[in-house]
């Protein structure tokens, strides 16, 4: 492991160990490649995080990200004002345009989801509250990326990007600063979508940007 980040050797060891089970599942020997930590620190760590439910044993006996974290973000998710706020909006999207809808913080290198909707279609994108993604993929990360509002146009479009078969489109939802505070997105299978989804959600997600800014008095 590299540097401390907080300082506080312990808890960063923690927050290393649960980044590593945020990609997979990991035996105990998978955990010491992944974190470059002695196998009894990895194992006192993860017993331990057990106990507090923020790890479980999979099937396979493999160590990996226990259910206490779904209450856990769900609490966090709910208790952040522009996640409340954006919910009216986020819902009228997903009814219009009949697809999944996310909205999408930036957090260091990643964007954080902290409120989604599925789309009704049995064969949709689910993006779960919580997720961490990279930013440089798909739509949404295009405009986190950027420090300021669009001067290219007022959404961005991604197809295929981040995972095969499914293509986006996002806009900012923009701070009174002019700087994006969050990207709202619509995603779906690109048999429904099109490759050229901006065309046909790119005005609803806009308007929904619009009205995720008054709603949370941003605007």
């Amino acid at each position: 492991m590299g540097s401390s980040v907080s300082g506080v050797g312990v808890i960063d060891k923690a927050a290393r160990l649960l980044d590593v089970l945020e990609e997979a599942p990991r035996s105990l020997g998978e955990l010491v490649t992944a974190t470059g930590f002695s196998r009894a620190t990895a194992h006192r760590l993860a017993v331990a995080l057990e106990q507090h439910g923020l790890v479980r044993r999979d099937e396979e006996g493999r160590f990996a990200l226990g259910v206490r974290l779904i209450a856990l973000g769900r609490a966090a998710a709910e208790r952040i004002p522009l996640a409340s706020a954006a919910m009216p909006a986020l819902a009228a999207l997903r009814d219009d345009t009949g697809e999944s809808v996310q909205l999408y913080v930036r957090q260091g290198d990643r964007r954080v989801c902290i409120a989604a909707l599925e789309s009704p279609h049995g064969l949709r994108t689910i993006v779960p509250m919580g997720a961490s993604l990279p930013l440089s993929v798909g739509s949404a990360g295009k405009i986190l990326r950027r420090q300021s509002a669009p001067d290219s146009g007022p959404w961005m479009e991604s197809v295929g990007e981040r995972e095969a078969g499914v293509a986006s489109v996002s806009a900012a939802v923009v701070g009174p600063d002019g700087r994006a505070v969050a990207a709202v997105s619509v995603s779906g299978p690109i048999e429904r979508t099109t490759r050229h989804p901006g065309r046909r959600y790119g005005d609803a997600v806009v308007a929904a940007a619009r009205c995720i800014e008054t709603a949370a008095g941003l605007a």
